[in-house]
Order: structure tokens, then C-alpha cells, then sequence
């Protein structure tokens, strides 16, 4: 649980909880960090504080520097900058403070991704995608009505939903989310296909399966009066073609490459 403040300098470990805890609900903050100290100054080099747009947790010193230091970090936040700078301040009276001294700060972003990938399957090859995204800028929503098809430890930036209902997910999913279908059900499978094309403002959607299996699908979306030019948004088979493997870590691998290939990573900005 978040503090509603942190007043004084704390250690390593309490500024990593604050970071893991903000960048787990998705609000972008930035590190501020003393990163050298000359003269008299409020506090040593090795300081840090977090900041948000609203929030501030920890201090490197309060008065005008911390001041100036906040105001700069929230012009980041602004910008969604993510790129790391660093800021010189002479602690005299242009800011108003009487040290004498002088520092340098660190400011460091960390934003949370822009793209959410919704990852229905947590079976052999759901568990490999996981692995080959691992360590990549990307949300994921890894959604399996099985529990216990989840392993006992997850990345960083995965969350796994275990729900009755999978197909209320694509109701729950950001505009622009990536999903990847590939369930343990075949019926479920055309559930959760259906209802992405019904909302239709996806990145990409991918369906693990065969030629034959998407001509079925597609036959029964037809039946269901759901237009060819939005069927034909469907992606399936999955994967590059170069990777022609089997092999549930081939597979991922080719499906990764491929959602990379479309931007998953890259910031919306970059994407359109």
C-alpha cells in the first residue's frame, strides 16, 4: 500500500516498493535522484525521491530546489518524455536558498507501456509467449478460466485474470489492444473472436488454428451477419511464415515476431 507521502530520505528498498507499486496500477513517475553534491547542500548524492503528477514520495531536501526539481519532473510527465536528464542547480540565491552548495539531480522517467496485449490461454504455447515478451514494454492480460495452469511466478508487467466469463475481457480491453486466441476450447475460441470483431477497434487479432480452422470460423461469422471486411482483420493462421515449427516455443516465437513486427512495443506516437 502506498504512503500517502514520504517526507524524509528512506531506503533502497522502500523508493523500489513505490516504483513497482506505481508502475503496477499503471501511473507514470519519475526518479529524481541526487546524483552528485559540491559544498553544503541538504542532502548527499544517492537521494531519491518519486514523483507523480499529483504525488510526491521522499525528499532531497525540500525548500526551492525540491521545488524547482518537482516542477521539472511533472513537465516530463507532461511531455511523456523517456528520455533521462540531468539538471545542474546552484543552491544560492537563484533559488532562493541560502546552502552555497551545488547539485546535480537525475530525473528518470518511467512510464507505463502504451499497448496492452490481452493473451487468452494458459496453455503450453500462452506460457511461451509469455516467456519470449518477457522484459519488453508491453501490458499483458493473461486470461485462462484454469488457475492452475499459471505458473507460480509472473513477470513483470503480466497480470493473470482467472475469470468464468473470458469473453467479458474484450469489453474490459483498452482501444488498440493486441489479443491472442488460443484456448483450450475451440468454442470459446470463436466466442472471443466474435466479440473482438463486434468491437472492432483492436491492433490486431490473432487466433491460433489452421487454414481449416479459419474457414470455419469464417463461415459461422457470416452466418452471424458479421461484414467480410472485418473478418478479414482476423489473423489466422498466426505467425510469421518463415518459422514453420511445431514446437509450442516455435509458435510463440513466430506470433511474437509478428506483433512485434506491428508495433507492439513502439509508442503510439511511432505506431500510426
Amino acid at each position: 500500500m502506498l504512503p500517502d507521502s514520504l517526507e524524509t530520505p528512506y531506503p533502497t528498498h522502500e523508493w523500489l516498493s513505490v516504483l513497482a507499486e506505481l508502475s503496477g496500477k499503471g501511473t507514470p513517475c519519475v526518479l529524481i535522484t541526487v546524483v552528485e553534491s559540491k559544498g553544503s547542500t541538504p542532502r548527499d548524492a544517492g537521494t531519491k525521491m518519486v514523483v507523480t503528477a499529483e504525488r510526491q514520495f521522499g525528499t532531497i531536501g525540500g525548500g526551492n530546489l525540491e521545488f524547482q526539481a518537482i516542477a521539472e519532473a511533472r513537465k516530463v510527465l507532461a511531455t511523456a518524455a523517456g528520455n533521462a536528464k540531468l539538471k545542474d542547480y546552484a543552491l544560492g540565491p537563484a533559488l532562493a536558498q541560502c546552502c552555497g552548495g551545488a547539485v546535480t539531480i537525475l530525473l528518470e522517467p518511467v512510464l507505463p507501456p502504451d499497448k496492452t496485449l490481452l493473451l487468452f490461454g494458459a496453455g503450453h504455447v500462452g506460457k511461451e509467449v509469455v516467456r519470449v515478451l518477457e522484459g519488453l514494454s508491453v501490458n499483458i492480460r493473461w486470461i485462462d478460466e484454469r488457475e492452475n495452469e499459471f505458473p507460480s511466478q509472473l513477470p513483470h508487467g503480466c497480470r493473470k485474470i482467472v475469470t468464468s466469463n473470458p469473453v467479458a475481457e474484450i469489453s474490459n480491453a483498452p482501444a488498440g489492444a493486441f489479443i491472442i486466441i488460443m484456448t483450450h476450447s475451440h468454442h470459446l475460441d470463436y466466442q472471443l473472436v466474435r466479440a473482438a470483431l463486434e468491437r472492432g477497434d483492436f491492433g490486431y487479432l490473432g487466433l491460433i488454428g489452421s487454414d481449416t480452422k479459419r474457414a470455419r470460423f469464417e463461415s459461422k461469422l457470416r452466418g452471424e451477419d458479421i461484414p467480410d471486411a472485418m473478418i478479414a482483420r482476423l489473423t489466422c493462421p498466426i505467425g510469421i511464415p518463415a518459422v514453420t515449427g511445431k514446437h509450442p516455443r516455435e509458435i510463440a516465437v513466430a506470433v511474437s515476431a509478428e506483433i512485434l513486427g506491428l508495433g507492439l512495443t513502439k509508442p503510439k506516437a511511432a505506431a500510426a
